[in-house]
């Protein structure tokens, strides 16, 4: 797993800040114009599949955009879009010259239209809602028109805040009727008294009210205007496909601590309520956890550096932009001036650390089943340290947990991908050596280039037993290469669904600050681009057609549109000549594993009660057409939750499976046990999931040819 691959991911970023892309100049004072100018020439010079910029792509452009900042199109009037749609094929011809006028004149005319918007709302607002009138309210908006006037601006409102009303006044209704029932006694401090119809329309009314001021004044009034630009950036660039997008600076520094799973700062997890940054979570392990000065529900009024000695008061302020004031470098200082729950202020000195985000982490059980001990691997991503690859990342985590589990005498493991969206190509081919002697992973190919094989070379095997690889329909890019891998290899069985996500495209991150000498307008943030497609050891490529499980289980996902097909402006299939690879041949039974798996799937009660709900879910998401009368909207609660009651056997379903923790985690959770509870939920669920249950069935049918290894080094 050397030289190859790893060259790969680096190379691509190298010639953006060398070679063909620095041999241009730009230069624009104006910092919008500069980010159009090199976005556009990077798309056309590094996308695996440019597109021409002509007016079909001007077209598509506009209305994304509009989508984007418009999409209940309760902002804009007719006569606006009348106004826009001049600009409707000339999108390319000013992104060619770096021209903004579309954005401009529709940001103006947003900020006006919202505004107006918040009059509106409040006066709609104002006024009770009928709900004894006959009156149907349609929430597809794609296919509603745009207002012509005010009055029809105001009635459009009207029904949509009727309709986001309606669950308030149900509940107040219901609480009423309870009390009324004897079920809920009389309580004037909880506001459970006795109230007129009218007077529960009316406290309804004041629900919808505050939540709507919080959306606007937490969301849509922190929106700058270069938020605003970013959305119109990005309109632009997922034409050219699904998984091309613009990263704001802010938005940047998000992304790699996702794709890290670790941050410098205090530990806490932060939201705006109001004018106020709130604590909402302590990350278990972190400075603040540790300080045990800090809780949950505390709000940060002031924030100072250790350097400084005047606090900077960020009541009101951005939370990104009280974060960055928050967050800092390991081994610095911050003063948080906070009010506590108890409502008293205090002054709480924290010293940052690296806050490792432990959930983004692999986990490992243990679970006893006929007499065996399996094991169990959860990866939620394939995380990686973009700075440094040595440092903590999926394939060296796998590693540690399959030698520890090995300790454990496990005779079998199932290496659970299900959610888990990829990530580090790189690591994906460290993990499949960890299952396979040596040879091809997968391809890669760059438009223009020849394709690349990239190959475990290390000739050690960690983990030689049977293994189970279960996905599902949100299992997607590296998850892909890593299930078709085995799979071709017959390596291990692939449970899930009847196909993963179907991304097989390689996206890289550029940092555009990079490709501006003598940078003096300020950071431009990054664009992460499609620059090649992956492709299977036997020649096809899991774009959008995925990996198609060795077992099908239906799952809530399996008649809902989630998948790269069902995205706009997705690459095409295609296949490319396939690679010499050995398949694995330690199981004699390997077909006859998938065979009784299938037979025990086609008598499984708990997975029909699944697949009928998952049916029923599809056609709860189709509706379209709500009743907007309170009688009609009760009966059609009702018939919803008879046919909801059918399905709570599923959350009811048990095995008599006991997952169990490693022995290094068990020390861990003496004085973390924040960490323990964490586990125990997870093992809660593990012992209730069906699908764990028949992957656990399939390790047990499958038949070693000789005895797994205490620690497997299989050499030439």
């Amino acid at each position: 797993m050397k030289r190859n691959y790893k060259i790969l991911l680096l190379v691509l970023l190298l010639a953006f800040a060398s070679c063909s892309f620095t041999a241009k100049t730009f230069e624009n004072p104006d910092k919008d114009k500069l980010l159009v100018q090199v976005i556009t020439y990077v798309l056309e010079r590094g996308h695996f599949d440019p597109k021409d910029l002509n007016d079909d792509f001007s077209e598509q452009v506009y209305s994304h955009y509009l989508d984007q900042i418009d999409p209940l199109k309760r902002y804009f009037y007719k006569s606006d879009i009348e106004e826009f749609e001049k600009y409707k094929n000339q999108l390319d011809d000013q992104l060619k010259v770096y021209d903004i006028s579309f954005f401009n004149i529709t940001h103006e005319r947003l900020i006006q239209r919202i505004e107006e918007a918040k009059e509106i709302y409040k006066e709609v607002l104002e006024k009770p809602f009928d709900y004894t009138v006959d009156e149907d309210f349609n929430s597809d908006y794609e296919k509603t028109d745009y207002v012509k006037n005010k009055r029809q601006m105001k009635d459009r409102w009207r029904q949509q805040l009727k309709f986001t009303n309606l669950p308030n006044y149900d509940a107040l209704m219901e609480e009423q009727k309870a009390l009324k029932d004897g079920t809920l006694k009389n309580d004037s401090e909880n506001k459970t008294v006795s109230k007129t119809t009218e007077e529960i329309e009316k406290e309804a009314r004041a629900e919808t009210l505050k939540s709507i001021n919080m959306y606007f004044n937490d969301y849509v009034d922190d929106l700058e205007r270069k938020d605003w630009f970013s959305m119109f950036v990005n309109a632009v660039v997922e034409e050219f496909d699904p998984h091309t997008f613009y990263f704001a600076p802010e938005d940047k520094d998000r992304f790699d601590q996702q794709m890290s799973g670790k941050l410098e700062g205090i530990g806490a997890r932060l939201q705006k309520r109001m004018d106020n940054t709130k604590i909402v979570e302590l990350i278990s392990g972190g400075p603040a956890w540790r300080g045990k000065e800090l809780e949950v529900g505390d709000i940060i009024m002031k924030v100072r550096q250790e350097d400084e000695e005047q606090p900077v008061n960020i009541v009101g302020m951005r939370l990104d932009d009280a974060i960055k004031l928050i967050k800092g470098p390991k081994g610095t200082n911050v003063i948080l001036t906070v009010k506590k729950v108890d409502g008293s202020v205090k002054d709480i000195q924290i010293t940052r650390d690296v806050v490792e985000l432990e959930e983004t982490y692999a986990k490992s059980s243990t679970v006893e089943k006929d007499g065996k001990r399996f094991g169990v691997i959860d990866l939620p991503k394939f995380y990686v340290d973009f700075t440094d690859y040595k440092k903590r990342n999926a394939a060296s985590d796998i590693k540690k947990e399959i030698e520890r589990l090995k300790e454990e005498n496990i005779e079998g493991l199932v290496l659970d991908l299900r959610n888990n969206g990829g990530g580090s190509l790189q690591t994906v081919v460290d993990i499949a050596g960890l299952f396979i002697k040596d040879g091809p992973v997968v391809q890669v190919r760059s438009t223009g280039e020849p394709k690349e094989v990239l190959k475990d070379t290390d000739k050690s095997i960690v983990w030689d037993g049977p293994l189970v690889i279960m996905v599902n329909e949100l299992s997607a890019s590296a998850s892909e290469i890593l299930a078709a891998a085995m799979q071709d290899y017959k390596r291990a069985i692939i449970i899930g669904s009847k196909q993963t996500y179907g991304k097989g495209t390689v996206q890289n991150v550029l940092d555009l600050n990079r490709m501006v000498r003598n940078n003096k307008d300020g950071d431009l943030g990054a664009l992460k681009l499609t620059t090649q497609k992956f492709y299977r050891i036997n020649g096809g490529s899991t774009q959008l057609e995925g990996v198609k499980s060795d077992v099908v289980v239906p799952d809530r996902y399996s008649y809902i549109n989630v998948g790269e097909k069902d995205q706009d402006n997705p690459l095409p299939w295609d296949k490319i000549d396939a690679v010499d690879y050995t398949n694995w041949e330690n199981y004699y039974d390997y077909d006859k594993a998938i065979q009784n798996s299938k037979n025990r799937m086609s008598k499984n009660k708990q997975l029909k009660l699944i697949d009928e709900n998952a049916k029923w879910v599809k056609t709860r998401i189709d509706e379209t057409n709500h009743s907007l009368n309170y009688s009609k909207y009760k009966a059609s609660l009702k018939l919803n939750e008879e046919e909801a009651e059918r399905f709570d056997k599923i959350s009811d379903y048990k095995t008599n499976l006991t997952f169990e923790s490693l022995p290094y985690e068990k020390d861990l959770f003496v004085q973390d046990t924040i960490l323990k509870e964490k586990r125990t939920r997870w093992h809660q669920s593990l012992s209730q999931d069906v699908y764990i249950e028949e992957a656990l069935n399939v390790l047990n049918d499958l038949k070693m040819s000789y005895t797994i290894k205490k620690v497997a080094n299989i050499k030439d």
